[in-house]
């Protein structure tokens, strides 16, 4: 991993444990653009790793609200 992708995931990181400290869901694009007036290589990098993270929390609680209604579903079964 190179130092762009190394500090772009770092800042990612970073970023989510500030906005889920702060319910401040946007902040990412503050930074992104303080990114943007010195670095905008940086800041395509930055995105791109936010976006993945986002994807992937929305996705994951997706799949745990299905297995949550499979498991209600297999347990309303057992009861029945």
């Amino acid at each position: 991993m190179g130092t762009l992708e190394r500090l772009a995931e770092q800042l990612a990181d970073d970023t989510m444990k500030v906005q889920d400290a702060t319910g401040q869901d946007r902040l990412f694009m503050e930074v992104s653009s303080v990114l943007a007036a010195s670095s905008q290589t940086l800041e395509e990098a930055f995105l791109t790793e936010m976006r993945v993270r986002l994807a992937e929390r929305i996705a994951r609680k997706f799949l745990n609200k299905k297995i949550a209604e499979a498991q209600a579903a297999t347990e309303g079964n057992i009861q029945s």
